[in-house]
């Protein structure tokens, strides 16, 4: 079966490699020999990391061969994660929604079928992104979805066509491989109650950065606590990351992983901590993965979503009522407790791993020749 996969790949994005990865993974184990296509920024790169073929993706440079790789394949993956939402500007043919949507009228003239694979739809709110929806989304044969919120979002914009079904995110599929380079990259003597912290810079907002801080030097002080900051988006994340070292007293009792480590190696690193603090949507989905209990800063639907699915939004933030009082009692209460909710945890995880794994089961009943 050959096989085109579109999504946000190349761009040293943790949580969307964390995706390509689970679903390469996925379609060579449950496939046979699959011929697979990914559409790339860096498609060297991900060719060379993920065993598959890589075309560049953006409009600019190998158009044709974007063309010749839909016109042999059977299917296009658009998915995973946040494709379709206009939270970054969208103007006539630029921005995200719009290439991704463009990319499945591309196949589409090409002869080829469309599943949108494990997404999270929205936010949808400016008038040319609805009518984007309304006219491209309705032309995908097949939608699955990462949460109820997406599917909801899906009718309201009209998108009723093809058949939508709630699953989870592909990343709950995640095959994890052992590997320590995290851990052996930071000075730790061994005994130290690591806390992972994944912040992220999100638009005008700043004050999260201040509240982080100051909780994480309370909870140095009373928790013997070590907090380790986990860039999941390369420079982006490592200068929102200083931005609470530079409001913090204990600063010096922090580390600060480098930004290039991939995905499964930040996962077994947060595998061995006591406490995930994230904002960053796929820190708080690989500590559920692992097991390891979280509170999360939900700047987005999808990040409340995770964490009602995951057990811990009654421990957890909206972005714009981040309290550091409230937090430094929150992670008191989830260390004290920890046993209990990473036994809670990690039941949930299962089903979600289910849930995941359906993704790929599902494409196999209506594509699979």
């Amino acid at each position: 079966m050959k096989i085109v996969i579109s999504g946000f790949y190349g761009l040293g994005n943790t949580g969307d490699e964390a995706i390509l990865e689970s679903i390469v993974d996925n379609l060579k184990d449950e496939l046979d020999h699959p011929d697979l296509t990914v559409f790339s920024l860096s498609p060297k790169k991900t060719a060379g990391t993920y065993g598959v073929k890589s075309v560049y993706r953006g409009w600019r440079h190998d158009f044709k061969g974007k063309v010749k790789a839909l016109r042999e394949a059977d299917l296009l993956i658009s998915g995973g994660g946040g494709l379709l939402q206009d939270t970054y500007p969208t103007k006539f043919l630029f921005g995200p929604l719009p290439y991704y949507l463009l990319i499945v009228f591309l196949a589409k003239l090409c002869g080829t079928k469309v599943m949108f694979f494990s997404q999270g739809i929205g936010p949808v709110n400016s008038t040319w992104g609805k009518i984007l929806m309304k006219v491209f989304a309705n032309m995908a044969n097949f939608i699955t979805v990462r949460d109820q919120h997406s599917k909801d979002l899906l009718h309201k914009l009209g998108v009723n066509r093809p058949e939508s079904v709630v699953t989870a995110d592909i990343v709950f599929a995640f095959q994890k491989k052992e590997d320590t380079a995290c851990i052996d990259s930071l000075p730790l003597k061994g005994d130290e109650k690591l806390v992972a912290v994944s912040v992220r810079p999100w638009f005008q907002h700043t004050d999260h950065y201040k509240q982080i801080g100051r909780a994480l030097d309370q909870l140095i002080e009373e928790e013997g606590i070590t907090p380790v900051f986990v860039p999941m988006e390369g420079h982006h994340d490592v200068k929102a990351s200083n931005f609470v070292l530079d409001q913090m007293k204990h600063g010096d009792r922090c580390h600060l992983l480098g930004p290039d480590f991939l995905p499964n190696q930040y996962l077994n690193f947060i595998s061995n901590c006591e406490l995930t603090i994230g904002l960053r949507l796929h820190s708080l989905i690989f500590s559920a993965l692992v097991a390891v209990p979280h509170i999360g800063i939900s700047y987005d639907k999808k990040v409340e979503s995770l964490l009602k699915r995951s057990g811990m939004w009654s421990y957890s933030f909206p972005l714009e009522t981040l309290d550091a009082a409230q937090l430094v009692e929150n992670s008191k209460k989830v260390l004290a407790n920890h046993a209990e909710l990473k036994a809670m945890i990690e039941t949930n995880a299962q089903g979600m791993r289910r849930d995941a794994l359906e993704n790929i089961d599902m494409m196999k009943e209506r594509f699979l020749k």
